[in-house]
């Protein structure tokens, strides 16, 4: 569950770098929660070549998260927002995130 958790952050940041086949295989597994044997007939593809074109997906998200590292500078972003007891400066930080 955790790991689903991840992809679905690196997609929301990233995911309008992949192409859109790229994001069609992602979201119908990660949030349409078909199979590999499902993605595959619906793409008329074989259920390796799904499994393939997913691990491509996450590797590529995993790749962009290395270099840009936007997630990671989010999460101590909302640690920092966490701490900060005026409200209304709290609520227009989250916003912009």
């Amino acid at each position: 569950m955790e790991e689903v958790v991840y992809y679905n952050n690196l997609y929301d940041l990233y995911g309008e770098l992949l192409t859109d086949k790229q994001r069609k295989y992602f979201e119908e597994y990660y949030f349409n929660n078909l199979s590999f044997a499902e993605i595959a007939e619906n793409y008329d593809i074989s259920r390796n070549a799904a499994f393939k074109q997913l691990h491509i997906v996450t590797d590529k998200l995993e790749e962009y998260e290395s270099k840009l590292q936007l997630f990671k500078k989010k999460k101590e972003l909302l640690e920092i927002i966490n701490k900060i007891n005026d409200k209304k400066l709290k609520d227009e930080l989250e916003k912009l995130l």
